[in-house]
């Protein structure tokens, strides 16, 4: 197996899982840019974050095929909300700005995420071995006998570890974990590398198939 990543948003920026047969690496790194340097020579690299939204309106399709997917579990997914809705000055303004265009106002959650989708928008180019993941869906997909119960909760980490087990070792996976990233930001960066693994052999199946305003495509690979 070549080396692949996977990427979930930390306190500190970004926690990058860098994974390859026996042998897993860790790096926080404050931003995209960040982000690309350190998986430099990956085969795919799986982020956990919208990349690409539309200008002014719309739903990303990505969004609606994961939150279906996902069933019970949908409310982990955030719509990514227009680039004219992400770039407003506070939550109230986002609100007034997305209710005009989308009938709908955000969450306080997506507002707080939305520097997070510009530092990727912002990148001038994204590499095509760069997708977008959703650990959630991940884990689902990778252990679909199992009922998750929250990544907040002693059950739910514990059933993560034991899903990810089913691909890789987690005494080897967990055995230096870096600091600035929490155990849950750690095994769904995992879950995004599992991702990852199955875009750089071909096996991953793609939900959605729009481009945003710059022609860059919108999907989620699972």
């Amino acid at each position: 197996m070549e080396e692949v990543a996977g990427v979930d948003g930390a306190p500190a920026g970004w926690v990058v899982a860098r994974v390859r047969p026996g042998a897993v690496r860790w790096d926080v790194v404050p931003d995209a840019a960040g982000v690309l340097a350190v998986t430099a020579g990956c085969a795919a690299v799986g982020v956990d974050i919208p990349l690409g939204v539309h200008a002014t309106a719309g739903r990303r399709e990505c969004d609606d095929l994961t939150a279906r997917r996902l069933g019970k579990a949908r409310s982990s997914v955030f719509p990514a909300p227009p680039r004219a809705v992400l770039t407003a000055p506070d939550h109230p303004a986002a609100c007034a700005r997305a209710r005009a265009l989308t009938g709908r106002a955000i969450s306080l959650q997506t507002f707080h995420i939305a520097p997070r989708i510009l530092d990727w928008d912002a990148l001038p180019d994204r590499p095509g071995h760069v997708v977008e993941v959703h650990p959630e869906l991940s884990l689902r997909t990778l252990a679909p006998d199992v009922g998750f119960a929250s990544k907040k909760t002693a059950r739910g980490a514990g059933q993560r570890i034991a899903a990810l087990a089913r691909w890789l070792d987690p005494a080897v996976a967990l055995a230096d974990l870096p600091s600035g990233a929490r155990l849950d930001d750690v095994l769904d960066a995992l879950a995004a590398a599992w991702s990852a693994q199955r875009w750089a052999c071909g096996a991953a199946e793609v939900l959605g198939s729009e481009l945003d305003d710059r022609g860059r495509p919108m999907f989620v690979a699972v």
